[in-house]
């Protein structure tokens, strides 16, 4: 069944005649392809969502030469401590992750990607961020700086309504660090 559905879903096949609608309908449609591509890397990991989420998490923090303990994966992800454990437990047992004595601090744990993680995500995601990076090449500063406005403003208008269901508490998936 295409996104747009006979059942008119939100807004009818016909939004293509009314901008704001199609805009949301592309929205809706790069969100399906944008789920469908973390399910089937996901699948393809054997991992969860917030493993995935824990482990993208991991790989920019050794990019940057930032260590990484359990209670900073907690905040980050916005979980207990409990659930932390879990999820460490489970990567480390997947061949993910491995945990190393902190460098200055003997007390505390790092939680380290492994080499087969940051080879198997790009392998895995690679090509389709090259797809990416070129769409957003091509776009000129002017439509570049149009979007990142519009994209922005959109987080902000889903934010707010989160932000009065759910208040003092962001997505995980939102949060910077």
């Amino acid at each position: 069944m295409d996104s747009h559905g006979a059942s008119g879903y939100w807004y009818g096949p016909d939004d293509s005649l009314d901008p704001p609608a199609a805009i949301l309908q592309a929205l809706r449609d790069y969100r399906i392809s944008e789920v469908a591509t973390r399910r089937s890397t996901r699948d393809s990991m054997g991992v969860g969502e917030t493993d995935l989420l824990a482990l993208r998490y991991l790989l920019r923090a050794k990019a940057t030469g930032e260590r990484v303990g359990p209670k900073d994966i907690s905040r980050t992800l916005g979980i207990t401590t409990a659930s932390t454990t879990s999820l460490i437990d489970r990567l480390v047992a997947s061949g993910h992750v491995r945990r190393e004595p902190h460098p200055t601090d003997r007390r505390s744990l790092v939680i380290v990607p492994t080499a087969a993680t940051d080879s198997e995500v790009r392998a895995t995601l690679g090509q389709m961020h090259r797809r990416m990076m070129e769409v957003a090449e091509s776009m000129s500063a002017e439509d570049a700086r149009v979007v990142i406005t519009f994209l922005r403003r959109m987080g902000e208008a889903i934010g707010e309504g989160r932000a009065k269901r759910e208040p003092g508490r962001a997505h995980p998936a939102c949060r910077t660090n």
